[in-house]
């Protein structure tokens, strides 16, 4: 295989990253993200530095400067008080490039950022709406958000990357940011840790999965937008038809008691298994695992990076047309795309799928599509010549 830096030819940069928190001591989409953006620049020498929150002290791997700038644990004021003043004791040259990923860690630094460097805002959600629909926080709490934190740091930003035209028309609509001044560059997924390299047999049995029966994998936090109840909703009407079907759910948040709730109540005991948090290294099975991945989002799913990593490991994806997810699948798969997130759609495209009535793309012909549009190694000189543009 070539050497991926023959393929860049630049001078190396010097750029300087604001994240949350340090994958996968921290799992979520945003880390992993950053995590994959800042490794791939490093691996073509440019000179990253990543600040952030609860970030180890030391990383084996000395081409990415950590910088920790305040501890999770502490109370928020604490910790944005520590953010400043941490991030104005460590700073020694000017970078080439300042890139930010989250509005509250950001807000702390605005006024402290130099003048002259190009500021380029990873846009991946509007955190306000987002805690609003999830009702997680006070009236009060979400106008400060939306208002004092996130419009007051954009306002401030030069150019902002968003993963998806979705999330392009909510930064437009939602904080007046102009067009000219946004960028639409996918997610990327590494095509060498998520791979088929494994049967779909052999992936069930080191997983201890079963293997005479259609399994629907979905990895998730157990929050009410990503829309797990209304996937149990659909596996219940499609139960009678679909006898041997199992779901596994894959992930934590405040709702699992709930869906496990509901799951009892729909008689799905056998059908449904909630495997808690899934280990990293396990993620890469698990989708090869299963006959299908299931994305039913209700909502702000800015790109929906499990649809490119299950592709990536050769399994098809069904989504819901919410956020980001269809502008992945329509030109790949458009019968994918269930006709609106409601369970009833959900179940009519699953049974059909299931029930061999809908053909899904092979195994070969996902694993290309995502290593010719989502491979990380040329997402990252997409973002990487918008940040030094």
């Amino acid at each position: 295989m070539q050497d991926k830096k023959q393929n860049y030819n630049f001078t190396t940069a010097s750029i300087l990253t604001l994240g949350i928190g340090w994958f996968p001591k921290t799992p979520g989409g945003l880390e992993r993200y950053i995590y994959e953006l800042t490794y791939e620049l490093a691996a073509r020498q440019d000179k990253i530095e990543l600040c952030g929150v609860g970030l180890p002290e030391a990383e084996l791997d000395s081409s990415i400067k950590l910088t920790n700038l305040a501890s999770p644990e502490s109370p928020i004021w604490q910790r944005l008080w520590s953010i400043r003043n941490n991030f104005q004791k460590t700073r020694i040259e000017k970078p080439d490039a300042i890139n930010l990923h989250f509005a509250l860690y950001s807000f702390p630094i605005m006024d402290i950022l130099p003048k002259d460097i190009p500021i380029t805002f990873n846009f991946h959600g509007p955190w306000a709406s987002e805690s609003e629909q999830e009702m997680v926080n006070n009236k009060l709490s979400i106008i400060l958000k939306r208002w004092l934190i996130e419009k007051n740091t954009y306002k401030r930003c030069d150019r902002f990357i968003v993963l998806s035209k979705a999330f392009g028309n909510i930064l437009h609509q939602q904080y007046q940011i102009p067009w000219e001044k946004i960028h639409i560059i996918p997610g990327g997924v590494n095509i060498h840790r998520f791979q088929p390299n494994l049967s779909k047999y052999e992936a069930r049995q080191k997983l201890g999965w079963p293997d005479n029966r259609q399994i629907l994998f979905t990895t998730r936090r157990l929050v009410n937008r990503m829309g797990i109840d209304k996937l149990l909703q659909a596996i219940a009407i499609i139960k009678p038809k679909v006898p041997d079907v199992l779901l596994a759910i894959a992930g934590r948040g405040h709702m699992q008691n709930l869906l496990q709730q509901q799951a009892k109540e729909l008689g799905l005991e056998d059908t449904v298994k909630f495997l808690g948090f899934l280990p990293d290294e396990q993620l890469p099975m698990a989708y090869q695992a299963a006959d299908l991945t299931v994305m039913p989002s209700q909502s702000f799913e800015g790109f929906g990076l499990a649809v490119v990593e299950s592709l990536a490991c050769g399994t098809p994806v069904l989504c819901t047309p919410v956020g980001g997810m269809p502008e992945i699948l329509t030109p790949f798969s458009p019968d994918l795309i269930t006709a609106s997130p409601n369970h009833s759609a959900i179940a009519e495209k699953l049974e059909n799928i299931l029930l061999g009535k809908l053909q899904i793309p092979s195994r070969q012909d996902c694993r290309q599509y995502a290593v010719t549009y989502y491979d990380w190694h040329f997402i990252a000189q997409k973002v990487r010549n918008i940040l030094l543009a």
